[in-house]
């Protein structure tokens, strides 16, 4: 399931780590970080939150993006997995500013109960593209084993590159997968076995 590296730039251009270097002096470069990323970090974002989220989160990804453009690593040729860590970071910012105003109008709406977060956001991304099994699959997961299985399903990047995206360790990215695939395959049955 693990993607094959990809280069950051199409070929004769420069590399991501190029273009963010050179917008530091000429702010306008970073435009290209942009249109190579701006679909992909969206589909993430609707893919999670659905699509009234996207577009303000995709954009405010590349708003973060380019106002840390100085504490880019340089060594890394692709922006790919900063973006997407970045963007997994708005995500659950989202997730849990939502669960706060869930929890708030819970405590004044008196004893009418609330579903709980996970349940509200499988049941968005079902509604959108899974099938009602996958999503309670999902919902059972932890935060942390879903960011992994989404962010190397949805958003195929590698190993390494979801290790960079939310700040863990490789092995650590292996055996959230392997966790997160073995309780799907539980929930979804035969049909989950390409997972």
């Amino acid at each position: 399931m693990t993607a094959p590296p990809r280069d950051s730039a199409p070929p004769g251009e420069d590399t991501d780590a190029q273009v963010i270097e050179a917008s530091r002096r000429d702010p306008d470069r970073f435009g290209a970080v942009f249109d190579r990323y701006f679909a992909a970090i969206h589909r993430f974002v609707h893919l999670r939150l659905g699509e009234s989220a996207a577009d303000d989160l995709a954009a405010e990804t590349f708003l973060r993006a380019f106002r840390s453009r100085d504490r880019f690593d340089l060594t890394c040729r692709s922006a790919r997995p900063w973006l997407y860590g970045i963007a997994a970071n708005l995500v659950a910012e989202h997730h849990r500013a939502e669960a706060r105003r869930y929890r708030a109008l819970a405590r004044s709406a008196g004893t009418a109960e609330i579903a709980s977060h996970d349940e509200r956001v499988v049941q968005r991304v079902s509604a959108a593209v899974m099938q009602p099994r996958l999503a309670a699959g999902l919902a059972r997961l932890s935060a942390g084993d879903r960011d992994v299985l989404l962010l190397v399903a949805c958003a195929q990047l590698s190993y390494e590159e979801v290790a960079e995206a939310l700040g863990i360790p490789q092995g650590t990215v292996g055996s959230r997968l392997n966790r997160a695939r073995r309780k799907l395959r539980k929930v979804i049955g035969p049909a989950g076995e390409a997972l």
